[in-house]
């Protein structure tokens, strides 16, 4: 990877440019640069931090540990009280904004590796049955937060078996990608701050965007393999 020059403390920098293209082609091909102004925001924003915790040698995984140690104090925090909810929300925003880094200190500091790429996919979905253990926990029925959990695992496994049979690294962007879960995670606990039902809602919103997300992807893995 190309890298800038030494700057002002001798240290040496990953430029925007090749970050870029280094994280589109971590990414199934899209190009931040070409994103819109919200995700080429965000990248700009991993980038800007990543670029930090890089020159203070804090590797990828540790990042990807932090992250995974913080979703796993959302269960606990719903349990505090009421407003535990509010703090669980707030708890998955920054587990969110980790899973995002560790991939920027990956790049940044020339450390992809496959195990990392490994760690990090089971981290994410470690963190995430913490997040659906909480909707649990705030009141949500278990059969609805199991089958919701269920629903979007198995499109994250049919995913990957139809990786290793050929089809690109995406194959589809659908409506239930991981950032629409953190999403639908920090919402729905917001929500249960104020109108405890208001989890269960959310974890019924989960569950309809995995169904049609499975839909999106068989027809997506159907065209590329058959």
């Amino acid at each position: 990877m190309a890298v800038a020059g030494p700057h002002a403390h001798g240290r040496l920098t990953v430029l925007w440019d090749d970050y870029a293209t280094a994280w589109s082609g971590l990414h199934g091909g899209f190009d931040p640069r070409r994103a819109s102004f919200l995700v080429r925001g965000w990248v700009r924003i991993a980038y800007g931090i990543g670029s930090w915790l890089g020159r203070h040698r804090i590797g990828p995984m540790t990042v990807t540990t932090a992250g995974l140690l913080i979703c796993a104090t959302v269960p606990v925090a719903v349990l505090a009280d009421r407003w535990g909810a509010l703090l669980a929300a707030v708890l998955v925003l920054v587990a969110a904004l980790a899973d995002g880094l560790d991939g920027a200190v990956a790049v940044i500091t020339g450390r992809t590796t496959r195990l990392g790429y490994v760690y990090d996919s089971v981290a994410d979905r470690l963190g995430e049955l913490a997040w659906l253990t909480a909707f649990w926990l705030a009141g949500a029925p278990g059969w609805l937060v199991a089958t919701a959990g269920a629903a979007s695992w198995l499109q994250e496994y049919a995913r990957a078996r139809a990786t290793a049979a050929g089809m690109a690294e995406i194959g589809v962007v659908t409506v239930a990608e991981r950032p629409t879960r953190v999403l639908v995670a920090i919402f729905g606990l917001l929500a249960a701050a104020l109108v405890p039902v208001a989890i269960t809602v959310a974890t019924g919103v989960w569950l309809a965007l995995a169904l049609v997300a499975g839909i999106q992807l068989t027809i997506a893995v159907r065209r590329a393999l058959s």
